[in-house]
């Protein structure tokens, strides 16, 4: 229980996708004028990844390495078809204020970044929750960000008046406002010491790119290059070499 548990707490705040791993962040700014678009863009993708995430881990011993990520779009495509077709036909309001955005998830990079980082290599359940913890992940993000420029912006959440009339600073309700209320929420989560393992690689002195580094196998041994494993058959061959010059 241990495992479902930390992949719902990794994706709501220790990776969020949007504040932590900056995933997804076109539809991001671009929705969160209010949150009730928050809400409803984050939901959607919610519901696209944890199917997509089930679908992928079923099939990952079925699709090959060479069509991996066009059976993935494939797949990911067809889910997301359903669900712009079910949001036209029961929340038509909503379908009109996302827009170009609802069918943008096919190539959303959470969607195929969980799928190629997780979904692939693992079970299907926990696919399933490594779906809903990223999926309320982004929905948090966007919602949170989508109340504070709908209440900065007209002095109102979800249509209720919070702020007198004359309070609204229209910039928050624009492109701009999105950036402003995105890098403060990235500012506290930063600040909260919100640390993924590659940041944490990042501030002890390795700048991340494993595969130029010389050292890598020591960092972790999933990431061994090419070289470093050449260099260990080498040294094995070399200490056989020896050992056979003694024993003659």
């Amino acid at each position: 229980m241990k495992a479902y548990f930390e992949r719902l707490w990794n994706g709501l705040i220790k990776e969020n996708p949007v504040l932590v791993l900056m995933l997804g962040m076109c539809p991001a700014l671009a929705v969160s004028t209010q949150a009730a678009n928050g809400i409803g863009m984050g939901l959607s993708t919610l519901a696209v990844l944890v199917l997509s995430n089930f679908v992928i881990s079923c099939l990952r011993k079925v699709i090959p390495d060479q069509v991996r990520l066009p059976s993935y779009i494939v797949i990911v495509a067809s889910l997301v078809t359903v669900t712009e077709l079910l949001i036209k036909a029961y929340i038509p309001s909503l379908y009109e204020a996302l827009g170009i955005y609802i069918p943008l998830i096919v190539v959303n990079c959470i969607i195929l970044g969980r799928a190629e980082a997780y979904a692939n290599k693992h079970t299907p359940l926990l696919s399933v929750m490594d779906g809903i913890g990223m999926g309320l992940g982004f929905t948090v993000a966007l919602t949170i960000a989508g109340a504070l420029r709908e209440l900065l912006g007209t002095g109102k959440i979800f249509g209720a008046q919070l702020l007198p009339e004359g309070f609204g600073m229209t910039i928050f309700i624009q492109p701009p406002g999105a950036f402003l209320i995105f890098a403060l929420m990235i500012a506290v989560m930063n600040a909260a010491g919100i640390k993924t393992r590659q940041r944490k690689l990042v501030e002890s002195g390795c700048d991340g790119n494993c595969s130029l580094c010389a050292s890598a196998a020591s960092c972790d041994p999933a990431v061994k290059t090419e070289k470093a494993e050449k260099t260990e058959k080498a040294e094995k061959a070399e200490k056989a070499e020896k050992k056979g010059g003694a024993r003659k």
